[in-house]
Parts: C-alpha cells; sequence; structure tokens
C-alpha cells in the first residue's frame, strides 16, 4: 500500500486485531491456545485479503495528491501559462464536465492519468513535460484518487510552490544584539575560519581611505601632512575628529548622493526609441544631496519618494521627493492600438513596482507580474495590490511651487492681464466684425470657387506658354494649419512647351533647388529642397518658410506644373505629411522682376478652417489690416511684460489622477491586460505579514491614500527588511561587497549573509538613531575592521580570498566620478559649484529620435563634479563609461568592474586627460626640477617621491618635458587606486 494511506476497518479486520493482540499478551507456548502456529499462519493470510479486499482506500487530497500536482503539472498548466487550455489551479477546471482529462471513477480512461503513466517498461510517460515524471507511488495515489470519485474538497486552489516560504531568513524579526560593537561579530566570524584581522593601517592610506569614502575626493597634501600629525599624538581622537568633518562636508552628500541615484535608476531622458532629454529632474537629484548633507532621517526619506508630494504638498522640499516615482525610463511613442497601449501602460507601472521594490525591501517583485515569484513567497496577487496603488501615476513635468508663490504671481500678473484684456477683446471683436461680413457675402465668394480642392496625391496648374528661367512656388496657407505657411513637397514638376514635354525641373536636367528647410543636426539635408527635383517620391522637402524656388538650366517655354506631398497615396487623407491649402506661382527670367501665373484662390477650399481662413483674408480691409497691426504690437508688448513675470518652475515630478486609472484593478494572468483575472485592492504585501501589519484599503480609496499606506507600511517599526537592506547599502558602499552581495535581492536568488547577526545589529542601530545615516557611518568607519590595513596574506587568502570576512580591508579601484573628480582635482581646475543644471559630456541631437554623440572636447563647462553630468539612457561618454558608469535604464546596486584596453587608450589620449595635464603642469612648474617633481607627488598621491622617484622623474621631465610626465602621472595606477 502507498506510504501514508489511511485505512477504513471493517468487522472483519477489527476482529483480526483483537486476537492478535491478544496473542501477543500471552506466553508463546500458550498462544496456539487462541491460534495454534498453523492456524495463526492461514488466519494471517486470511486476515491480509480480506483487509485488501473489503478496506476503503481514502487518498486525502490536500496531504496526498495536491502537492503531486503542483510539483509535477502546475508549472505549465496554471492560469498564467494554461498550456494546451489546460489549468489545474481549481477545481471547476479539472472536473469539468465536458472532459475527459478525469473521469470519476475510471482512472483509465481518464487523460490526466493516462499521459502520465507509461504503458510500456523503460519507456517515459508523456507528461510531464519538464521534470522527473511520476514516482510508482504517487501514479497510484492518481489512480486511486480517480477510481475512488476524484474528490476534490471546495475551496481548495493548486498554487505551484515558491523555493521558499515566510520563514525565510530576511523576513524575520531584528534579532536582539548579542555583541556591542561591529568588531566583536567579525573577530567571531574570522576566528571560526581561523583568521584573525590585519594591523592597523598608516595614517596616509587612512585618511585617503576615509576622504574618498565619504566625499569622493582625494585629500589635500595640506590635510594628509596635518592629520599624520595629529595621528601620531593621538590616532583615535585624530581619527575621529576627521570622521566627523568629513561628515559635515556639503561633498559627502554629492558622494553619497551618486550612490543613492544609481540605486533609484535615476536619469535625465526618458530611453526608449524615442529618448528625449529631460531637462527639469535636476531639482531631484539637487534634493537628494541635500536631505543626505542634512542627515534628514531615511523611514523620512522614503515616505517622500513615495508620497511626498500628498503630505508635503506646499512644501516643494518635500514634494519633489516623489520625483523618484517617474525617474526611470518610460515609452512615449503614444501607440493608438488600445491593446500595445496598455501593454505600454501595464510596462510603465511595472517598472516603478521593480524601482520601489529593490531600492526599499530588497524584493524582486517583478518576476511575480505574470505568476507567483518562482523562488520567493510572493504572490501574483501582491504585485497587482502594488499596480493598483501606483496606477495614478503619470510620467510629465508638474508646476512645483508653493501657495505663497503662486498667490505673488497672481498678483503680479494681475495688472498686466487689466491691461491686456481690452485690447484682447478689441482684436477679438475686428475680427469677428470681419467674419460676419464676409459670411455675408459667402454666396459671392463659393462663385469664384469653380476649380477642385487641391491633392496632396497631385496638384497640377496648366497655363498659356511663357518663358521662364525661375519659377517661385508661395505657400498662402497650410492644408492641416491654415494660419501656417510651411509645407512639404516630394516632387514639384516643371513641364516645357516643346513636343514632346520634358519635366526640365528634375535635377538631372541641370535644374536647382532653393528654400528654407527644416533642419536636424545629425542629417543636415534631411529635409533639403533638393529632395523636390530629384525624381523621387520617397523622401520630401519640408519647408521652414512659405516658398520653394526652382532655378532651370536655361530659360525655357514652361506650360505646365505638377505639385504633391504624397505622390502615389491611394487616398489623399492617408498620407501623414502636410500640404499646401492656397498658394501662387510666379516665374521669372532675372530673379528679379516676377511675373504670377497661377494661384489656387479659385479651388474649392479644403475644410471648414480653410475656407474661415480664406474669407478673412480676402475680405479685410486696408485699414482693419492696420488696426490689427496696431493691436498685435500692443500684445506683444504687454505679453513680454507678463514674460518677465518669474514662471513657476516646472518639474519632472509626473501628475497624479484624482483615483487612478483603468479602476477596478485586476490581477492579469499571464501578465496580460487583455486577460483579468480576480479583482484586486491596494494592500501591503502578504510576504511579510507575519512580522509587519497588514493593510487593506478599499477599491474606492484615492490615489494619494494608497502610495501614503504603501510608505507607511514599508517603514513601519515592525517591518525588518527595510532597516536590513539600507544597512547592507552602506555596508556595501564602505567595504566593496555588502554583508549581502545581492543588496537589491534579498531573496531565494541573492546572496546569503556572511554575518547576519551582524546586519541586524547594524539595522537596529539605524533605527535607534532615528534612521539618520551619519551615525551609523561613524560606527562603521571606527571599527578596526574598517581601519585595518589591506596587506596581503597568502595562507588567508586560501580560505577566504575576497575577504568577505574582513581579515584585511578590501582594496578597490575608483569609480568613473571619482577617476574624473580626482583629475579635476590634482590639475587644479575642479569647479565646485554646487546644484543647478547639469553639463553634457555628449552632443545631443534629436529628431524623432534622440541621438547623443560624446563630445572630443570638454570645455571649462564640464570641469564640474561628475553628479552633476546629465546622465542620458543608452548614451556613451569618453572615459565615464569606459570605467564602468552603468546606464541608468535600470537600478544598480554595485558596480562592475572591468580591465579593458580601451580604459587605457582613452586615459592616454583624450583630449580632456591631455588637456588636465597641461593644467597639472602648469600648477607644478615653478621652482627647481627637484621642487617640481616633489610638487607633482604632493598634488597627485600626497606623497613625497622616493630617492629613486626624484632621480627618475628628474630625467624624464629634463628629457621629455615636464607635461609629457603630468600626462604619465594621470595614467598610473597609484592615481585611481585606493590600498
Amino acid at each position: 500500500m502507498a506510504t501514508g494511506r489511511r485505512i477504513r476497518s471493517n468487522k472483519s479486520m477489527e476482529f483480526y486485531q483483537r486476537m492478535i493482540a491478544i496473542s501477543d499478551q500471552l506466553p508463546h507456548h500458550e498462544r496456539s491456545m487462541i491460534l495454534p502456529q498453523k492456524s495463526l499462519s492461514v488466519f494471517l493470510m486470511i486476515g491480509v485479503f480480506f483487509t485488501l479486499k473489503s478496506t476503503s482506500l481514502a487518498v486525502d487530497f490536500e496531504r496526498e495528491l495536491k502537492p503531486i500536482l503542483e510539483t509535477k503539472c502546475l508549472s505549465c498548466h496554471n492560469p498564467n501559462n494554461a498550456k494546451e487550455g489546460l489549468s489545474f489551479a481549481e477545481r471547476a477546471e479539472v472536473l469539468a464536465s465536458e472532459t475527459t482529462l478525469v473521469v470519476p471513477g475510471n482512472a483509465k480512461e481518464s487523460d490526466l492519468y493516462r499521459v502520465t503513466v507509461s504503458e510500456k517498461s523503460g519507456e517515459l510517460p508523456y507528461m510531464p513535460e519538464k521534470g522527473d515524471p511520476l514516482t510508482e507511488d504517487e501514479a497510484r495515489i492518481l489512480h486511486d484518487w480517480i477510481n475512488e470519485g476524484a474528490d476534490w474538497p471546495e475551496g481548495v486552489t493548486l498554487r505551484e510552490a515558491s523555493k521558499t516560504d515566510k520563514s525565510w531568513w530576511a523576513y524575520q524579526k531584528l534579532q536582539e544584539p548579542k555583541h556591542d560593537s561591529i568588531d566583536a561579530y567579525v573577530r567571531e566570524s574570522l576566528q571560526g575560519k581561523g583568521l584573525t584581522m590585519n594591523p592597523p593601517s598608516d595614517a596616509r592610506t587612512l585618511i585617503r581611505r576615509a576622504t574618498y569614502d565619504l566625499t569622493g575626493l582625494p585629500p589635500s597634501v595640506e590635510e594628509v601632512q596635518q592629520f599624520k600629525e595629529d595621528h601620531e599624538l593621538n590616532p583615535q581622537l585624530a581619527y575621529s575628529t576627521l570622521v566627523n568633518r568629513l561628515l559635515e562636508s556639503p561633498h559627502y552628500g554629492e558622494r553619497w548622493g551618486r550612490h543613492w541615484l544609481d540605486v533609484i535608476r535615476f536619469g535625465e531622458s526618458n530611453g526608449f526609441e524615442r529618448n528625449f532629454i529631460i531637462n527639469s529632474i535636476w531639482p531631484f537629484r539637487d534634493y537628494v544631496i541635500r536631505s543626505l548633507n542634512k542627515d534628514k532621517p531615511f523611514d523620512q526619506f522614503i515616505r517622500e519618494h513615495l508620497a511626498g508630494d500628498v503630505f508635503g504638498k506646499e512644501n516643494t522640499n518635500i514634494a519633489i521627493g516623489s520625483a523618484f516615482l517617474v525617474a526611470g525610463p518610460y515609452d512615449d511613442v503614444g501607440n493608438q492600438d488600445p491593446v500595445a497601449s496598455a501593454q505600454i501602460r501595464a510596462n510603465t507601472l511595472d517598472e516603478m513596482i521593480n524601482a520601489t521594490g529593490e531600492a526599499f525591501l530588497g524584493m524582486t517583485l517583478g518576476c511575480a507580474r505574470c505568476h507567483d515569484h518562482k523562488f520567493d513567497p510572493i504572490l501574483q496577487s501582491d504585485y497587482y495590490q502594488l499596480y493598483a496603488t501606483f496606477a495614478g501615476v503619470q510620467h510629465g513635468e508638474t508646476e512645483l511651487s508653493t501657495l505663497e508663490q503662486r498667490q505673488k504671481r497672481e498678483a503680479d500678473l494681475g495688472l498686466l492681464n487689466a491691461k491686456k484684456a481690452p485690447l484682447e477683446k478689441a482684436f477679438a471683436e475686428l475680427n469677428n466684425a470681419v467674419r460676419v461680413r464676409a459670411h455675408t457675402r459667402l454666396a459671392d465668394y463659393k462663385d469664384r470657387w469653380t476649380r477642385p480642392k487641391v491633392d496632396r496625391r497631385g496638384t497640377e496648374e496648366r497655363f498659356d506658354s511663357i518663358d521662364a528661367k525661375f519659377v517661385r512656388f508661395i505657400c498662402e496657407a497650410q492644408d492641416s494649419n491654415p494660419a501656417s505657411k510651411r509645407f512639404n513637397i516630394d516632387e514639384f514638376e516643371i513641364w516645357s512647351a516643346s513636343k514632346p514635354p520634358r519635366n526640365v525641373a528634375l535635377a538631372r536636367n541641370g535644374a536647382s533647388a532653393e528654400g528654407e528647410a527644416r533642419k536636424i543636426e545629425d542629417f543636415a539635408d534631411a529635409y533639403s529642397a533638393d529632395l523636390a527635383i530629384d525624381g523621387r517620391t520617397g523622401a520630401r522637402f519640408l519647408s521652414a518658410s512659405d516658398r520653394l524656388t526652382i532655378t532651370l538650366a536655361e530659360p525655357t517655354p514652361i506650360e505646365r506644373i505638377l505639385f504633391s506631398s504624397a505622390k502615389g497615396a491611394e487616398l489623399p487623407g492617408q498620407a501623414k505629411f502636410t500640404f499646401v491649402a492656397d498658394y501662387r506661382i510666379e516665374v521669372s527670367l532675372d530673379g528679379k522682376k516676377w511675373i504670377e501665373i497661377a494661384n489656387g484662390h479659385d479651388r474649392e477650399p479644403l475644410h471648414a478652417a480653410h475656407q474661415q481662413h480664406r474669407l478673412e483674408t480676402q475680405e479685410i480691409t486696408a485699414a482693419e489690416r492696420a488696426e490689427r497691426r496696431r493691436l498685435r504690437t500692443e500684445l506683444a508688448a504687454i505679453n513680454a511684460e507678463i514674460a518677465q513675470v518669474p514662471a513657476p518652475q516646472r518639474v519632472w515630478l509626473g501628475s497624479r489622477t484624482a483615483d487612478g486609472v483603468d479602476g477596478p484593478f485586476h490581477l492579469f494572468l499571464g501578465g496580460s491586460p487583455q486577460k483579468k483575472g480576480k479583482l484586486v485592492v491596494p494592500a501591503s504585501l502578504s510576504t511579510l505579514s507575519k512580522v509587519t501589519p497588514s493593510y487593506v484599503l478599499a477599491k474606492e480609496a484615492v490615489e494619494s491614500e494608497r502610495r501614503q499606506a504603501l510608505a507607511d507600511w514599508i517603514i513601519h517599526p515592525d517591518n525588518p527588511l527595510t532597516p536590513r537592506v539600507l544597512a547592507n547599502r552602506l555596508w556595501h558602499y564602505h567595504f566593496g561587497t555588502g554583508i549581502v552581495d545581492t543588496p537589491n535581492d534579498f531573496g531565494y536568488m541573492g546572496g546569503r549573509p556572511t554575518h547576519p547577526a551582524l546586519l541586524d545589529f547594524l539595522a537596529i542601530k539605524l533605527k535607534a538613531n532615528n534612521w539618520r545615516l551619519k551615525e551609523l557611518h561613524r560606527l562603521i568607519m571606527m571599527s578596526e575592521a574598517y581601519q585595518q590595513s589591506s596587506t596581503w596574506r597568502e595562507e588567508a587568502s586560501k580560505i577566504d580570498g575576497a575577504s568577505r570576512y574582513l581579515w584585511r580591508f578590501p582594496p578597490r579601484r575608483l569609480s568613473a566620478e571619482e577617476i574624473r573628480d580626482t583629475i579635476l582635482t590634482v590639475s587644479g581646475k575642479l569647479d565646485t559649484t554646487m546644484g543647478g543644471p547639469g553639463f553634457q559630456l555628449y552632443h545631443f541631437q534629436q529628431d524623432n529620435v534622440a541621438t547623443y554623440a560624446p563630445r572630443d572636447r570638454h570645455g571649462p563647462e564640464t570641469y564640474r563634479r561628475a553628479v552633476y553630468h546629465q546622465n542620458a539612457r543608452a548614451s556613451v561618454v569618453d572615459l565615464m563609461t569606459e570605467y564602468d558608469q552603468p546606464d541608468c535604464a535600470f537600478s544598480t546596486s554595485k558596480r562592475s568592474q572591468t580591465t579593458t584596453p580601451l580604459q587605457a587608450l582613452t586615459m592616454l589620449n583624450h583630449s580632456f586627460t591631455i588637456d588636465m595635464a597641461e593644467a597639472l603642469a602648469e600648477r607644478v612648474s615653478s621652482g627647481s626640477l627637484t621642487a617640481q617633481v616633489t610638487a607633482i607627488f604632493s598634488v597627485a598621491y600626497q606623497r613625497s617621491p622616493t630617492a629613486s622617484e626624484q632621480t627618475e622623474i628628474g630625467k624624464i621631465i629634463a628629457s621629455d618635458g615636464l607635461r609629457a610626465v603630468c600626462r604619465a602621472i594621470l595614467n598610473s595606477s597609484e592615481l585611481i587606486y585606493l590600498d
């Protein structure tokens, strides 16, 4: 029988069991009185027979069969991935009467049993398609369950189990500390591996390490010298004073702001196909730097990221925090297909959900978009509860101002608008008078409109033969906007009066074209006038003025002109390229005296707006035209004054709808908005329900309430995940690797903590210090583990090569930003101006899409700290990209570090490095040869040269010049490596 199966005993079985029990209590020689030995054997055989014949085997569905179906079937047959249209999640789907998937009482006629059991020995069954087939025991359980009537209890739903459950280490309460210092935890781990820490670092190493860690800049030689002197007298006092000074430096926020901007995928273009630049999100970058410098409690910082515009609506320094929600990439292509548009919107919200989960919780929430998370206890419903939470957030600019600022602006504009109103009224009355008068004569005008309206597929003008050297086409009204005079032409044909006629406008026939064209930087002649006479219709002349002039090879008698903007289109309305509505054509022999030979004034209007424009243009008198010019001039002057009133700041903060969009909210089957599952409401993640109080909002909850509830839940005092993740990030940036080496993923697929008790100790300290980071910095940096040297020890490296357990301080190469900032600092060119719009190390060009071309030269306007660079997604920036600056399309919790030939080539040959070498040479050029060498080493390395370095560098300066030495110094490993 199957292991663990229950037996319902009949009376025969009960009698048999009683007799065995009585027999067992008697001495062996007396047992035959009740059951003789032979009779006992026979009785046992009869008992087993009756047991098998009359015992009813009841399969426990939840305990026995449910785990089998969830393990072997549900990965392919679930509501989100119903292969062959079959889902095994619900009772009704499996036991549907119209199918033979399960035929209660008959396993052999049930498809589910037949495809999972092989009839031939040694042959694999048809199912499951993936993974191991059913064991013999599992097949027997399935067989018996079906034969017994396929009892599936009501309300039982199958779920594919994740690799972990709510007992996972990261989801447990913070454990009370067992030690009172970081070093106690580190030593405990080292002792378990037979290791010890290195001795302390020397003073120069320590100040360089601490200064770069907290500010991202090198210390000055004077700072190093003073610290060495103080360190000699009192090491701990000197070092604690140094740490405090660095934490109070404004450069601290710039350095650690860069870390946080990496984590929250901050970028200044929207990515995707168009990838346009975003010039109004820099205030958020400044807010991050400012908040860190002020040591704002990080729980408040998180709340502001998620809902600062809700509870800090009138405080711009708080409201700007919620730009976090729209700081990532998003697709703005505006697809008109409703299915594609819904998918794009779902992708946009998915990006926000992922960013939130990774940054604050170390959770890969996006994996639950299409199904329950395969590895972590995150349900698909959890994901869509957050979807409902963020559904009201839209990307875009928003006015960011206080009530006081708005009131002041309204007061400033009051007088100007009072002056403007009567002018606008007079202007409107004049235009209306002309319009009314024109309409009274509409019948007269209609009599003049005798020809068909213009056709963008081809409009023809015929006229008496006339000699022409120049032909000028003038647009008087555009078809889509009659007030505009810009137009598109794919071909402009001028036919001679000869027999046979020739298109003398063709470039190959010697003609040339002139006309101001729309310009784009990356393709100067993309829309030039030459395209109107090239004999092809694939490309068009896009005018930037009202005219096109064709110069013929020689004076020629002409009699017909044909022009178009959508030649060959099936219907005139199908083409998207604009055309003319009204026009005139003139010719000249000398280019000075022009004769009008044709116009479109007698053609039917294209539409009501065109008709209205034409009536007003033809009906207005000279006096009325002069009065309109006067009114326009006065209005322009007042509008100029209005423009001088400071406009409210517009920031890339996004917009919020009052109650969200697309509600009520559903779970999307397979992640498809077109396949809606059960209803969901905004709520907290079920993952932490055992340790953190949950919340569930009503489906009517307003958009602002949803985000604020989520923010409060994430920073709830009982939530252990948020402080763990944050404490781990600090450890990661100080030591190069976190206690958990996957800072964005504390789940099953992430790393395991090397010092779990230490991580909880740091998280508790963070909370005890009111979520302020600077105190945690002090705690970490004052530890012996942080202050130890990075000396390599062969035996220790065999046990812990990466120094995860901190037997030495892990050395590191500077980041891309630190390298650039260091080069600017040592050359004396760093501009320390903080905040404001960023600079660009690329040349930005935009037509339908954006292009980012790296600049060959970096001017003084770019000599600011790299954190202020306007990072665009998918852009390449020389030096920065080579040294692994990440693409901000995604969250970067830890940076890659590569070593490539391109790094050396760029550092050696880029104009920026050469310019900085020249500047460094000027900075150290005074004094003797010895003084110059000393100055170079002091500025670049904050140390004196050795005797051999002094000699060798002196020889190179004498032979190749000071500039060559400075260029080599900027390319040296000592400049970009710590320890």
